[in-house]
C-alpha cells in the first residue's frame, strides 16, 4: 500500500464535515480498481452467499448480512490466488465485496413474497421470478445514487452504517497485513460436512423432542442445524433470549390452552373443519391455529416498526425528492465523490416501469396495459419511498435488522386495495399485489445493501461510480440463481413444510388474504396482535424478535438461543479486556456466519439431489432408534465445542 497507514484515518470515527475527511486511499491518488477479475470474484461469492440466504430465510424466516464475511473472504482468495492474477489493490477487494453482497439483499426480497404465489397453487416460474428480483434490484440501486450524497456525505458521523465500517476496517487491515479468513472457511467446512453428515449419511435425527410431563400437549423441541446456532451468536444473547421466549409461549401455553379448551369439543374449531383437537398432535394444532396467531403477531410487530420510523421516512423521503431533482456536474468532481450521472439513473428507471409495463411475463395476471402500467408506477413510487426509508434506517441499526417485512407489509396493503378498487377479487389481484411487493421488497433490500457498501468506500476511498456498476453487475448475476434456488427447495420440500416453513411468506399471504379474499381466523390474528402490543407497550422489548418467535416452532428457536448464550459466556470471560472482548465476539461472528453459508449451500444442494431423485440415503430413518436423538445431541455438543473454540485468542494475536 502506498499510502504507509496501518489503518483508518482517526476521524472515519468521528462526527465530523465529510469535506474535513481524508480517506485511507486519497482521492488524487489512482490505483487499479475496477477490473474483471474483481466482478468475477464478486459475483461467484454473491451466487453462493445469495442462495445459501434463500435457504436460511425459508427455514427460519432470517437473512444475515453477508457484507463482513464476503470482505473477509475477499481478501482471503485475492491473497491465495496472488500468483494467478498478481496483486489485488484494496479497491478491487472492495468491487469484489460489493459485487458479492447484493446477493443477500436479493434473497430477502423474494423469500419473504414469492412462497406465497406457491401456497395459492400459483407456479410463478423461473423467468417470472428472475425478472422480479432484477427488477427491483435494479430500481433499489439507481434509486440510491442520488441519494448517496446525502447519506453518505452529509451525514458521516450521524449514521455509523455498522456493517459499512466493519468491512472498511477488514479490508485496511489485510491491505496493511493479514487477513482473518480462517474462522469464515472453516466454519463454512464444518456446516458443509455436518449438514452432508446429518442430511446424507442420515446419522441422526434432525429434530429432537420432548414431551413435557403433567401438561396436555405441552412440547419442546431442538432443530440440530448447525446454521441456526450460528445464526444465535450472530444476533446475540438478548436477541435470542427474547426469541426463544415467543417460541416457549408457543408450545408451552398457548397450544396447552388450546388443548384443555378443546378438549370436550365434539365439533372442529374454525378454522379446522375435520379433526377434533382432542385427536390433534402438538404439530397440528401450531399448523392449524398458533400459525395464525403468531403472523398476527409478525404483523403487528411489523406495523409497529413502521410506525416509528415514519418521522425519519418523511424527512428522507423529502430529501431524496429534492436530491432526485438536483443536477450535479460530474465533470469537475474528485474521483471519490463521482456516482452515476442522472441521465442514466432515469433511463434505467424508465426502462425498468417500461419493460414491466409491455412485457406481460411480470404482470402476467392481466392483459390490459393500462393495469399493468398502474402496477408499474405502485412499483415505482413505492420503491422509490422505501429505498430511502431503508438506506437510512441501516444506517442505524445494520442490514440484518432492517424492517423490510415492515415495508412489503405497507406495500402489500396499499396494493391489494388498489388492485380490490381495479376489480380483481380473486387469485388475480392477489398474484399482482405480491408481485408488487416482492419488487419492491428486492429493491429496499438492495438500497440497504447498496449504502452499506457506499459507506465502505467512502471510508476507504472508492469510486462510488464503480461500486454502483458493480452493485449493477451482483444483481444481474445473481437473480437467476438465487431464484433458482428458491424452486429447488419449493419443489423438494415444500412451502410451508415443517423443513420449509417460509414464515414471512405465509405472513405476507396472510395480509394479502385479509383485504382481497377476507378468510382470516380474526379472533386467532387478533390475539396475535395483542401479544405484540403487550410486548412492546408492557414489557418494552423488541415485539419482531418476540413475535418471530411466536410463528416459529420452538425447535427452531432453541438452537438459537443456544448461539446467544454461547456468546454470553464468551463475553462475560472476557469482561474487563474491552480489546480482547472485541476479538472473541468477531472470531465468533466469522465463524457462524460459516456456519450458517456451509448449511445454506448443503440445503440447496441436498434440495437438488431430492428433485433429481438421487439423494443417497446410506442409513434409514431412525436406524438406531432411540439413539437416534444420543447421537444428535453428542454431534450438536460437538459443534458448539467448535464454535466456543473458533473465538480462542492467541496471545499477541491481531483481529
Amino acid at each position: 500500500m502506498s499510502t504507509g497507514k496501518r489503518g483508518l484515518p482517526r476521524e472515519a470515527y468521528e462526527k465530523i464535515p465529510a469535506e474535513n475527511y481524508r480517506p485511507y486511499v486519497p482521492a488524487e491518488e489512482t490505483m487499479t480498481e475496477f477490473t474483471f477479475k474483481s466482478l468475477f470474484y464478486g459475483s461467484i461469492f454473491g451466487i453462493l452467499f445469495g442462495m445459501a440466504n434463500a435457504y436460511l430465510g425459508l427455514m427460519a424466516g432470517l437473512t444475515i448480512s453477508t457484507a463482513i464475511p464476503l470482505a473477509v473472504i475477499t481478501v482471503a482468495v485475492a491473497k491465495l490466488f496472488e500468483k494467478v492474477w498478481g496483486r489485488t489493490s484494496i479497491l478491487e477487494n472492495n468491487i469484489t465485496k460489493t459485487t458479492g453482497s447484493a446477493s443477500s439483499s436479493l434473497a430477502s426480497g423474494i423469500i419473504f413474497t414469492i412462497p406465497a404465489l406457491f401456497l395459492w397453487g400459483h407456479d410463478p416460474g423461473l423467468v417470472k421470478i428472475t425478472l422480479i428480483a432484477l427488477a427491483g434490484g435494479l430500481l433499489g440501486v439507481l434509486f440510491m445514487v442520488p441519494l448517496r450524497k446525502f447519506l453518505i456525505w452529509n451525514e458521516h458521523g450521524n449514521l455509523p452504517y455498522p456493517e459499512g465500517l466493519g468491512s472498511a476496517e477488514v479490508l485496511v487491515a489485510a491491505d496493511a497485513g493479514g487477513t482473518h479468513a480462517k474462522n469464515v472457511f472453516t466454519g463454512l467446512g464444518i456446516g458443509l460436512l455436518y449438514t452432508s453428515i446429518m442430511d446424507i449419511i442420515n446419522l441422526w435425527t434432525r429434530e429432537i423432542w420432548v414431551k413435557i410431563p403433567f401438561v396436555k400437549k405441552a412440547t419442546i423441541g431442538m432443530n440440530t442445524r448447525p446454521s441456526l446456532v450460528g445464526v444465535g451468536y450472530i444476533l446475540g444473547f438478548r436477541i435470542a433470549l427474547i426469541m426463544v421466549s415467543g417460541g416457549l409461549l408457543s408450545w408451552l401455553v398457548i397450544i396447552p390452552v388450546i388443548a384443555y379448551y378443546g378438549e370436550n369439543l365434539t365439533v372442529p374449531l374454525y378454522p379446522e373443519t375435520q379433526h377434533l383437537i382432542k385427536d390433534m398432535t402438538p404439530e397440528e394444532i401450531w399448523t392449524r391455529y398458533i400459525r395464525y396467531i403468531g403472523a398476527g403477531a409478525v404483523a403487528t410487530a411489523g406495523f409497529i416498526t413502521l410506525i416509528r420510523s415514519i418521522p425519519m421516512m418523511i424527512a428522507s423521503f423529502k430529501l431524496g425528492v429534492r436530491n432526485i431533482r438536483k443536477k450535479v456536474n460530474l465533470s469537475d468532481t474528485l474521483r471519490t465523490d463521482r456516482d452515476l450521472s442522472m441521465r442514466t439513473v432515469l433511463i434505467g428507471i424508465v426502462a425498468v416501469a417500461l419493460v414491466l409495463t409491455f412485457i406481460p411475463t411480470v404482470f402476467n395476471f392481466t392483459d390490459s396495459i393500462v393495469v399493468r402500467f398502474i402496477a408499474a408506477l405502485c412499483v415505482a413510487l413505492f420503491a422509490f419511498f422505501f429505498t430511502t426509508v431503508s438506506a437510512r434506517i441501516v444506517g442505524l441499526v445494520g442490514v440484518t435488522s432492517n424492517p423490510t417485512s415492515g415495508m412489503i407489509i405497507a406495500t402489500l396493503i396499499f396494493t391489494s386495495l388498489i388492485f380490490l378498487l381495479l376489480g380483481f377479487r380473486g387469485l388475480e389481484g392477489k398474484i399482482a399485489a405480491i408481485t408488487v411487493g416482492a419488487i419492491v421488497g428486492c429493491a429496499a433490500s438492495i438500497a440497504g445493501d447498496t449504502s452499506q457498501d457506499l459507506k465502505t468506500g467512502f471510508l476507504i476511498g472508492a469510486t462510488p461510480r464503480y461500486q454502483q456498476i458493480s452493485e449493477i453487475v451482483g444483481v444481474v448475476t445473481t437473480c437467476f440463481f438465487v431464484a433458482g434456488s428458491v424452486l429447488i427447495l419449493g419443489e423438494a420440500y415444500g412451502f410451508g413444510s415443517r423443513e420449509l416453513p417460509a414464515p414471512q411468506a405465509n405472513m405476507m399471504k396472510m395480509v394479502v388474504d385479509g383485504v382481497i379474499g377476507a378468510s382470516i381466523p380474526w379472533t386467532l390474528v387478533l390475539i396475535g396482535a395483542g401479544i405484540s402490543i403487550f410486548v412492546h407497550f408492557v414489557l418494552r422489548l423488541p415485539s419482531l424478535a418476540f413475535a418471530v418467535g411466536v410463528y416459529l416452532p420452538v425447535s427452531t428457536m432453541v438452537p438459537i438461543f443456544i448461539g446467544g448464550a454461547i456468546r454470553k459466556i464468551i463475553e462475560k470471560k472476557s469482561m474487563g479486556d474491552k480489546e480482547l472482548l472485541a476479538k472473541r465476539r468477531e472470531k465468533g461472528i466469522l465463524f457462524g456466519s460459516g456456519l450458517v453459508g456451509g448449511d445454506g449451500l448443503m440445503g440447496v444442494i441436498v434440495g437438488l439431489l431430492v428433485i433429481l431423485k438421487v439423494r443417497p440415503k446410506v442409513l434409514p430413518d431412525n436406524w438406531a432408534g432411540d439413539f437416534n436423538i444420543l447421537i444428535g445431541l453428542i454431534f450438536f455438543s460437538i459443534l458448539a465445542y467448535f464454535l466456543i473454540n473458533s473465538t480462542r485468542v492467541k496471545r499477541g494475536e491481531e483481529l
